[in-house]
């Protein structure tokens, strides 16, 4: 025997639109915020000053690995991490 159907039901929390809590107060989202403008969105000037310095420690550190340092890996995997980081910084440049 298959078990009984629901007697009661219907909705339980209020429809997206109406921006209503179950209390009957504006929720959070019932507010419009508009996006920051490109303009106002400035990064620090420690930023380009950071990317640069590891772009060029990475190229020199690479540079010196193979032209002092020629059997050691360690120097060209720090060198590589550094103009990573470089490039990674370039991305939060604004």
């Amino acid at each position: 025997m298959a078990p009984p159907k629901r007697k009661s039901g219907g909705r339980v929390t209020p429809p997206a639109g109406s921006g209503q809590s179950e209390t009957g107060r504006p929720g959070a989202s019932s507010r419009y915020t508009p996006p920051v403008p490109e303009a106002a969105k400035v990064s620090p000037q420690w930023v380009p000053v950071l990317m640069l310095v590891l772009l060029i420690l990475g190229v020199v550190v690479i540079m010196l690995r193979n032209l002092a340092f020629s059997g050691n890996n360690w120097l060209l995997l720090v060198g590589l991490g550094c103009i990573l980081g470089g490039l990674y910084t370039a991305t939060k440049w604004r």
